[in-house]
């Protein structure tokens, strides 16, 4: 057998192991992924929601942070990165204060009369649709992402929540305002069959509504232990995401419904408790590689009251996002107009403080510079799609790009092989 004939043998022997994985492990979708998710109970959402969050977050900052060097001091930021932030975050507020919103059918909604939450769901499809259209001649204020989160599949909430998405998706359908950016959030997910049962029901929704198939896509909130792991002590969140057919494309945390579910009391759920760690560890493990986005969940001590309270709340959720970005939690959920601010900040900070870095060692890589570093292909890529991220969210400019030999296409061919969004 001559090296040809090995190699066809191999090529043979390892087919079902390459489609395998080329179907499973698929790599970065290509597409931009939002900072935060802001959840909204559905009967306080309405058209003008996004930029009166950004206006009563600039109202707070105004209040509490007049200036770069006072809101420094607030949350606990180096004055210097601060003064390239603070207007970057006045401008986010003002242009884009919320990337991702979700109209929230589930705990912040609660349980209520069907015939309650069947209007509830039809004045969101209006409200949703009126942001996205700019009715009667207003600007579009609808975030470029936006969904729902319904009730969970459990039997007691099952049916209401499929009556909600089918009352949601159809009348968005109707109106012909389902856009790219929209996306369905799976709560409680305490099976690999709810994921299985998620594709169903999308297919169904797609049939009924005459939509493309393959149009809807989902989330799955991994906020019980039993989505992490099974009795068997398998990775149940992996085979939920197979499960999906293609259609999973995030992991959110749940913060507080997790910790509650094993067993931490209520003084010591935080998104930094070591069972939260384990938990987004395992999550990280199993999407790597699948193009399913990762999001961390909410801190509930929220930045109000006095000047005090504001501060404590401003200082800890910065530190919290900070501490998910350097964990690879590029996404998180922000509850509150105040905690705008201190997300966009912290975010900022972060992109802005690795930007020059990432930069110069990217420029060497493709041969147009010098560094210290010498980074294999992986870690280019871990660059590229770090710049990029910081380029999509506002954190660094266009312009900046070119001043170290860069641009959006160059960073996507490195960072995700395909087009941004």
């Amino acid at each position: 057998m001559n090296l040809d004939e090995l190699t066809a043998r191999l090529d043979d022997q390892l087919a079902g192991a390459d489609a395998a994985f080329a179907r499973q492990f698929p790599g970065d979708r290509g597409v931009r992924q939002p900072v935060h998710t802001v959840y909204v109970p559905a009967g306080s959402y309405a058209a003008g929601l996004a930029p009166d969050w950004g206006a009563r977050a600039l109202a707070v900052l105004d209040e509490h942070g007049s200036d770069a060097g006072s809101f420094a001091r607030a949350v606990g930021l180096p004055e210097p990165v601060m003064e390239e932030v603070y207007p970057r975050v006045r401008a986010k507020l003002e242009r884009e204060p919320i990337e991702d919103l979700r109209i929230d059918f589930e705990d912040g909604y609660g349980q209520r009369p069907d015939d309650e939450e069947d209007a509830a769901a039809a004045a969101a499809v209006v409200a949703l649709a009126d942001s996205l259209e700019g009715a009667a001649g207003a600007a579009r204020t609808a975030a470029p992402f936006h969904g729902i989160r319904f009730k969970s599949f459990d039997p007691a909430t099952r049916r209401r929540g499929i009556r909600t998405l089918d009352l949601f998706v159809g009348g968005l359908a109707r109106r012909g305002a389902l856009r790219d950016g929209f996306r369905l959030t799976l709560p409680k997910v305490t099976s690999v069959e709810q994921a299985a049962a998620m594709v169903t029901a999308c297919e169904w929704l797609e049939q009924a509504h005459g939509l493309d198939r393959g149009r809807l896509a989902f989330e799955i909130q991994v906020e019980t232990p039993q989505a992490v792991l099974g009795p068997d002590g398998t990775a149940l969140v992996a085979r939920m995401i197979r499960a999906s057919q293609g259609r999973c494309i995030g992991l959110h945390y749940g913060t507080y419904d997790y910790s509650a579910s094993t067993g931490i009391a209520g003084e010591y759920q935080s998104l930094e408790h070591p069972v939260a760690d384990h938990a987004k560890a395992v999550m990280q493990v199993v999407a790597a590689g699948t193009g399913v986005h990762l999001s961390d969940g909410s801190t509930n001590i929220l930045p109000v009251g006095d000047g005090a309270g504001v501060r404590r709340g401003w200082a800890l959720h910065a530190r919290l996002v900070r501490r998910s970005l350097e964990r690879g939690y590029y996404q998180g959920w922000d509850l509150h107009p105040a905690q705008l601010p201190t997300r966009f900040a912290a975010t900022f900070a972060f992109y802005r403080e690795g930007f020059a870095s990432a930069a110069t060692r990217l420029g060497a890589y493709v041969g147009e510079g010098d560094s210290t570093y010498l980074d294999e292909p992986a870690t280019a890529l871990a660059l590229a799609s770090f710049v990029l991220r910081g380029v999509e969210c506002g954190a660094v400019d266009d312009d900046e790009l070119l001043e170290v030999g860069l641009d959006r296409t160059a960073l996507a061919r490195l960072a995700r092989r395909g087009p941004t969004v």
